[in-house]
């Protein structure tokens, strides 16, 4: 099945650019390992390489290259996890900007760690509400 028919709600929402990264990795995926979760995984490392999830969608990184450390190292079987598509490996200004986006609570006091789970649990409950529209 063509990725465009199964795109993922956050990758609907995202731009032109997010959703032809994730398609043309997925359906190239699936030629390699066929349908399945491992497809998935492999197009959202391909699509977190370039994208970083702000709420309910992704954005373009201000730098091209793994999100974190899970993503560094590469897949594995079974995966390990990852930031859930938080920058981990910016810098705490701009996690910063994204939790003031996301209007993340206590983030001034909050360590580079603290950041990138409060942003997570954000765009966690961002996504859900979109979904419930």
């Amino acid at each position: 099945m063509p990725a465009r028919e199964e795109l993922p709600s956050t990758l609907r929402r995202s731009s032109e650019k997010a959703q032809d990264t994730w398609s043309k990795t997925h359906d190239a995926a699936v030629e390699t390992y066929g349908e399945g979760e491992r497809s998935h995984r492999t197009a959202f490392a391909s699509l977190k390489h370039s994208f970083e999830k702000v709420g309910d969608h992704w954005e373009p990184k201000q730098r091209k290259g793994p999100s974190d450390a899970q993503a560094a190292r590469g897949y594995q079987d079974p995966p390990a996890q990852g930031a859930g598509g938080v920058d981990a490996n910016a810098s705490k200004e701009h996690l910063m900007a994204v939790a003031r986006k996301l209007d993340v609570k206590g983030r001034s006091s909050m360590t580079k760690d603290q950041l990138v789970s409060a942003i997570g649990r954000a765009n966690r409950r961002e996504t859900a509400r979109a979904r419930q529209k």
